[in-house]
């Protein structure tokens, strides 16, 4: 554990780019430095005869000129062959110096651009953490975290106010392809949940792909942060009551409602294909939870136009919509209503359930 926790201690925050591709970069280099190495023996090759030849006294040829240009761009200078002639030496001075720090300035330009990039990293990563509040943290990006993290944004959350922790690089570059920033290494660390800034969230999700993983990971979010939502999802029932103890608000068995689904969709497929409808979003029916409407203050659940009233949230308490207590709705309810898809109403306010 203390071998992951320094680990975690030094990862900084991966944020959404649009890097270009290194080979390209590369071969843009290359090319570079070979017209720079072309420009200076056109130059010395033109002027051949104001150039002399110190060993074998012989004129300078166009092998001359290509190994003078390259020997004087790298600055390695033998000295074997000079310019002898005064407009030599001045173009020497004006236009070959110009390139030979050109190519020096390309030479050594990956080497400042790794240090500046890592500096510049550093800076984004310090910054990145200072703004963070109340923020989601979303631990895990598989399949359930990425499904995950495409609601929240539908329903309104802002992609600069999402981090994803996932111990594989390849899911953290899907993240940052996705437009959310993220971090490389363990979900259960508590230096990189940290760095992820949980204890400032308001909304932890955790869909990790090993149920003792989840629990760990439960325990650590909730200890750096007692206040935030947090929602697990499990893939065996047996663990829920783990789960809850640990401190989870939620936890959804993700294998068990495959399973129901499926048992749905064997009896009746019609009923199977709605049930699937709900969970999908963009197409049929959508399901999400709104406040109430001013106008809809002392109005009947029933009489709520285009939408259907599953359940209503009054005082922190989830009531069914056959609950007499909320057959006349208040000011301050939240709904949870079934409705055709379309963009969500207040979208801030909306989140799908």
């Amino acid at each position: 554990m203390a071998k992951r926790g320094r680990v975690g201690y030094h990862a900084l925050i991966s944020l959404p780019t649009h890097d270009q591709n290194p080979w390209t970069e590369l071969v843009r280099r290359g090319l570079l430095a070979l017209v720079i190495i072309a420009v200076n023996s056109l130059i010395v090759w033109l002027d051949r005869d104001s150039y002399r030849d110190n060993v074998n006294d012989d004129g300078v040829s166009f092998i001359d000129a290509v190994y003078y240009a390259t020997v004087t761009v790298t600055t390695t200078g033998y000295g074997d062959i000079t310019p002898v002639a005064d407009h030599a030496r001045l173009l020497n001075a004006l236009l070959v110096t110009p390139l030979r720090i050109a190519f020096l300035i390309l030479l050594v330009g990956t080497t400042i651009e790794v240090l500046a990039n890592q500096g510049r990293r550093a800076f984004l990563d310090n910054r990145w953490r200072r703004k963070m509040r109340n923020h989601t943290v979303v631990l895990g990006y598989g399949t359930m975290g990425r499904s995950a993290v495409a609601t929240l944004l539908r329903n309104g959350a802002e992609a600069d106010r999402v981090v994803v922790v996932d111990a594989s690089q390849a899911a953290v570059d899907e993240a940052n392809h996705d437009g959310v920033a993220a971090l490389v290494g363990d979900c259960t660390s508590r230096d990189l949940l940290r760095r992820a800034e949980v204890p400032k969230a308001k909304h932890i999700v955790i869909t990790v792909n090993r149920d003792d993983t989840a629990i760990l990971a439960t325990l650590t979010a909730r200890q750096l942060n007692p206040h935030a939502h947090l929602v697990v999802a499990v893939r065996s029932a047996e663990n829920v009551p783990l789960l809850r103890q640990s401190g989870a608000d939620g936890v959804v068995t993700s294998t068990d409602a495959v399973g129901r689904l499926v048992g749905l969709s064997a009896v009746s497929p019609d009923l199977g294909a709605t049930v699937e409808d709900l969970l999908n979003y963009g197409d049929g029916l959508d399901i999400a939870q709104r406040q109430a409407a001013p106008d809809e203050v002392g109005r009947s659940t029933q009489e709520i136009p285009g939408e259907r009233v599953l359940g209503v949230v009054r005082g922190g308490l989830l009531r069914r919509f056959f609950d007499p207590s909320v057959a006349v709705l208040k000011t301050g309810d939240e709904l949870i209503v079934v409705r055709p898809s379309r963009t969500p109403r207040g979208s801030r306010s909306a989140r799908e359930r």
